[in-house]
């Protein structure tokens, strides 16, 4: 065993005695050990148990404890406070920027236990209030997260997008200007709408294809290197795989299609419409005899069906969306007022309302609101309807669903609200069993009219807690319960595999963007994206209907 290796040991040993708030002598005790044996000028493990308990800055009980390292390959007392602590703990002491006192706070004042909740935290702005934080130290830790998912090679849709809207105006820029009058598209997950993205397709078609790939080495934003006959492929700089596909004109509309969909679903379609020539990709479900699929819907499953029978649905779009519900203010953990939050929503997006859904009383680590201050935010509410008529704010609130599936109010504080979004937060480690029976409660009691994030899984970072989505998804269709597309880009929850089950069911869904600030009222185009994906409709969708229906609608399940 190395020595660097022992020294990384000790000095998590170290770390983690200092999260756990251990006697400070023996801390630095251990810590100044590992410091000593990385720079020691011999292999320790060449050594006696005599002559490490002779080396300068150990002492008897470390050298036992790297005697033991060096015998058996762990150490006692690092495998029992690992034990003690959760993994995403464990995994946040490699983040620059952030040691064990400040991981302290994140875990025990917040209340976070892992990178992707860090993450979200970021996001959220809910680091900048906690000791020995700032908005600086916050945006120092998102990078670096940022840093870390990237290195998996897969990214959010949404950290995707800024990447493909440039790179398209580059190259379509660059191809014009060759006078080779190119045809253009992204193609792939990327244009199915997918929620992770591990490489993007470019699909150029031209008069020429020869004379595009003789001079696709002077695109100086990127270095291609051919791969094959078509197919040129690069990095971008923050580890994104770029795949640029060229062909003659006669053949772009099929590669399109071919490189977009994926393969069942374009070998299904291309038996029945041939192998082209195509004038684009309508002709190729038309010959198919079938009705045209849009891109987010290619994923193999019954669209082939729907469009031979015509009955694909009419899906959703951004602009169908009235209003925006579950958001968080200045009163719990949001950046902007209620005021600003409001006037935003009224004058930028021009929507007729907004649900404000602040945290409630056991987010303590949010700001939770109390009863007191549920009931000083609801006389603001009111004099900013009368202000800002004849839009409307609607009194809200994410009620945290506790371990047992109850709400965390009484009943008389819950009818107090128009509407109540149900969400788990907290002791988010359950069995399929026990997770979906705590969501099947909190969806029982009269007073839920949404349920949040139902997996609470966080994309890339974090997997949501089992559940029996057809048990849960039944539970709110008996009890007429609307299920969030909870539109954060990290969320995008409930998966959109399953919102077809929902739907058939009867269950409305709502685009949410769960926005913390006014910037993040956009998220609803991710979680329009993902509708789409599900097979959303407008008349499915809570927040597409109007003011006044959606007042109808909280009046008749309240």
């Amino acid at each position: 065993m190395e020595n660097k290796t022992i020294a990384r040991s000790l000095r998590l040993l170290s770390q983690l005695m200092e999260l756990h708030n251990e006697n400070p002598f023996k801390i630095k005790s251990v810590a100044n050990a590992a410091f000593k044996v990385d720079k020691l000028p011999f292999a320790i493990s060449t050594k006696s148990r005599e002559e490490i308990e002779q080396i300068d800055g150990l002492g008897k009980s470390t050298a036992s404890k790297v005697w033991e390292l060096l015998q058996t390959g762990t150490m006692t007392d690092l495998q029992q406070i690992l034990a003690e602590t959760p993994e995403g703990i464990v995994e946040m002491l490699s983040i620059k920027g952030i040691g064990p006192k400040k991981i302290v706070v994140i875990w025990k004042d917040l209340g976070i236990e892992n990178i992707g909740e860090l993450y979200y935290a970021c996001n959220e702005n809910r680091l900048i209030e906690a000791k020995g934080f700032g908005l600086k130290t916050q945006d120092e830790i998102r990078k670096v997260i940022e840093f870390k998912m990237a290195a998996q090679g897969k990214f959010l849709y949404a950290q995707a997008e800024t990447l493909v809207e440039n790179l398209s105006a580059e190259l379509l820029l660059w191809l014009t200007q060759t006078g080779l009058a190119p045809l253009f598209s992204i193609a792939g997950a990327y244009r199915r709408y997918n929620e992770i993205i591990e490489e993007l397709d470019f699909v150029v078609g031209a008069d020429d294809a020869a004379a595009v790939m003789d001079k696709l080495y002077l695109f100086a934003p990127l270095p291609f290197e051919q791969s094959s006959s078509n197919l040129f492929t690069a990095m971008s700089p923050f580890g994104l795989k770029i795949r640029l596909h060229v062909y003659d004109k006669t053949d772009f509309y099929l590669n399109l299609f071919k490189l977009t969909g994926n393969e069942k679903h374009v070998n299904s379609v291309l038996q029945l419409a041939g192998n082209g020539p195509f004038a684009d990709e309508n002709e190729i479900y038309s010959k198919a005899g079938l009705n045209f699929v849009e891109p987010e819907l290619r994923e193999g499953l019954n669209e082939i069906e729907l469009a031979a029978s015509g009955t694909l649905p009419q899906l959703i779009t951004y602009e169908d969306l009235k209003g925006s519900l579950h958001n968080h203010s200045t009163w719990s953990d949001g950046v902007h007022t209620l005021e600003q939050m409001a006037t935003y929503c009224k004058d930028t997006l021009k929507l007729e309302y907004l649900g404000i859904c602040d945290h409630s009383k056991s987010a303590f680590y949010a700001n939770g609101l109390n009863e007191q201050r549920i009931y000083a935010q609801h006389k603001e509410i009111e004099a900013l309807n009368e202000k800002l008529a004849p839009f409307k704010l609607f009194k809200g609130i994410e009620s945290d669903i506790l371990n047992d599936g109850s709400l965390d109010y009484s009943d008389d504080i819950l009818k107090s609200f128009d509407f109540v979004v149900a969400s788990v937060h907290s002791n988010l480690r359950m069995d399929e069993e026990k997770a979906t029976a705590r969501l099947i409660k909190a969806i029982e009691n009269p007073y839920t009219t949404i349920l949040g994030h139902p997996t609470g899984r966080l994309l890339l970072s974090r997997k949501g807690y089992p559940i029996d989505y057809h048990k849960v998804i039944d539970a709110c269709a008996a009890n007429q319960v609307v299920i969030e597309i909870n539109a954060n880009p990290l969320r995008l929850d409930l998966d959109w595999r399953y919102h077809r089950y929902a739907l058939e069911k009867g269950v409305l869904l709502s685009v949410n963007p769960d926005a913390h600030r006014m910037e993040g009222f956009r998220d609803m185009h991710y979680g329009v994206y993902i509708g789409r994906k599900g097979g959303l409709e407008a008349a499915q969708c809570l927040n597409a209907l109007s003011l006044a229906e959606i007042t109808a609608y909280f009046n008749t399940v309240k």
